[in-house]
């Protein structure tokens, strides 16, 4: 069983208009009031779909509420039982201060398919087509993975690009990018829109690497999987409340390393709109009355891979 493709349209919409609600917080430094209007389109929006759908993958607890939080239903009831990721705003520091690479992303599975993250850390990897599994692991040394990828690809070390944010926690891998004499693109924030940079050579990203959210990887694979690339994660437990909720969500093995078929699995649908113009994609754009989107989307059973262009008038 496959997701309906009408999802997809729905989804499309949805993301579209919480990047368009993010608009008129641009540079106004307040990053909870952009997250907290995408978030009520989104939710006000995935509740008039037609589904069974529940939150696995969202920004907090119950108690954390207004935000889409783990374990929230949505939908009528009515339709296809779903699981939901969401990021309402992935970049919120890029739309408080106006800044390229803010996006608004949904993906979506067949009922129990997509992997519960809990909000912890993750260590993660991910890397583009047609590259055997053998080549890059998660357990390898930075420098043999990079070496490894170099002779892979036929490229001079010097001309293998690695994405990853800028954090104090990675200044360990960042030197050994350095020492091996490959290149870093450090990025602020936004990790789910830099793993999904190594999905074409246009981005010139090869690999993507280090310590991230849990809940963005998921969403991540989620598209990468659709896009055929690869992605490994390891989730990180530091506190006793951390294992206790990876207990309560089913995770058993804390040390465990998941490939990108234990977080996805089966159909999946994919969507991502630019909030501010990035890498990945362009951001909304205001011409009088009209807002113009553009959006990423996948939908692997159909082996789609587009980029939607829409237009809304402003309310």
């Amino acid at each position: 069983m496959s997701l309906d493709k009408n999802l997809l349209e729905n989804l499309i919409d949805i993301t579209s208009k919480a990047a368009i609600s993010c608009y008129p917080h641009l540079g106004n430094g307040d990053k909870t009031l952009a997250d907290k209007a995408a978030t009520d389109v989104m939710r006000l929006n995935l509740n008039k779909l037609n589904i069974e759908g529940e939150v696995v993958i969202g920004e907090g607890e119950l108690d954390e509420a207004p935000m889409l939080y783990i374990g929230e239903k949505l939908g009528n009831n009515k339709g296809q039982k779903i699981d939901i990721a969401v990021d309402p705003v992935e970049g919120t520091n890029f739309v408080a201060k106006n800044l390229p690479g803010a996006i608004s992303v949904i993906a979506v599975s067949e009922k129990g398919n997509l992997f519960k993250a809990p909000e912890t850390y993750m260590n993660k990897i991910a890397f583009g087509q047609n590259i055997p599994s053998d080549v890059i692991d998660l357990d390898n040394t930075i420098e043999k993975n990079l070496k490894n990828l170099s002779d892979f690809k036929n490229k001079k070390i010097e001309d293998i690009t690695v994405c990853l944010l800028d954090r104090e926690r990675h200044n360990e891998i960042i030197n050994s990018i350095k020492k091996i004499g490959a290149k870093a693109k450090l990025i602020t924030d936004g990790d789910v829109a830099g793993a999904l940079l190594v999905s074409d050579k246009k981005y010139d990203v090869d690999i993507f690497m280090g310590i991230g959210g849990g809940p963005e990887g998921v969403i991540a694979a989620s598209a990468l999987d659709a896009l055929n690339c690869k992605f490994q994660g390891r989730f990180i437990f530091e506190t006793d409340k951390d294992k206790v909720r990876a207990k309560q969500m089913g995770i058993n093995d804390l040390n465990k390393k998941y490939e990108i078929n234990e977080i996805v699995r089966g159909d999946s649908m994919f969507c991502a709109t630019g909030i501010t113009t990035g890498d990945l994609i362009n951001g909304v754009k205001k011409d009088g009355s009209l807002f113009y989107t553009e959006t990423l989307i996948t939908h692997k059973s159909q082996n789609l891979v587009n980029v939607i262009h829409k237009k809304y008038q402003s309310e």
